[in-house]
């Protein structure tokens, strides 16, 4: 901001994305702190913060999940839920845990397998997968259909313009990666309601 979006040195002009990732990533972590101070969570939340971005835009550009980051989230996920002491409301303990992780793994493989071979091609990839079972991981089985019902809202809305201008059609590769981010932070922000209703 103080550059005004230019290098000191030569002048260039530097990316919008660049200012974009990093506005993100610090009123992500500023609302995190806010909400649960200095805690466990807090820095639990802060490393998924930081994966989702790398998630987010590298899919986005580059139609790639990285496998570091969701194998390590899987890690960070199944190990964190042996921690009695974290918020059973968010976090699950590690039976749900690992009943997410394979849950979410296995729904997005069967997706795959079915559409590969109804029509004789691939559909999704297993990046999408190893995600949504590293999200299962964190959040436990219950948390996979609200994940993937936002995603595919999301998904849904961010294709219909394309669709009814008929500049994409339905065989026209998106990443999903992004919108199982988008659906992840859903689930989040409506947790408290949805476990209001499922009760």
């Amino acid at each position: 901001m103080i550059l005004k979006g230019k290098c000191r040195s030569c002048n260039s002009v530097i990316s919008f994305q660049y200012f974009l990732v990093e506005a993100i990533c610090a009123f992500s972590f500023l609302f995190v702190f806010l909400l649960f101070g200095l805690t466990t969570t807090t820095l639990l939340f802060f490393i998924l913060i930081i994966s989702f971005i790398i998630i987010f835009f590298v899919d986005l550009k580059h139609f790639i999940i990285p496998n570091q980051i969701t194998y390590s989230l899987m890690a960070i996920g199944f190990i964190k839920s042996f921690d009695p002491n974290l918020n059973q409301s968010i976090f699950p303990d590690y039976i749900h845990s690992l009943i997410g992780g394979v849950f979410g793994y296995s729904i997005i493989w069967l997706l795959i397998y079915l559409y590969k071979r109804i029509k004789n091609k691939d559909g999704m990839g297993l990046g999408d997968a190893k995600l949504l079972s590293a999200l299962g991981f964190w959040f436990g089985w219950i948390s996979i259909p609200f994940i993937l019902i936002f995603s595919s809202l999301t998904a849904l809305g961010f294709s219909l313009p394309s669709l009814i201008r008929k500049s994409k059609n339905l065989s026209t590769e998106i990443p999903f990666g992004p919108h199982l981010v988008i659906g992840c932070i859903l689930y989040l922000l409506l947790i408290d309601f949805i476990f209001l209703f499922l009760v």
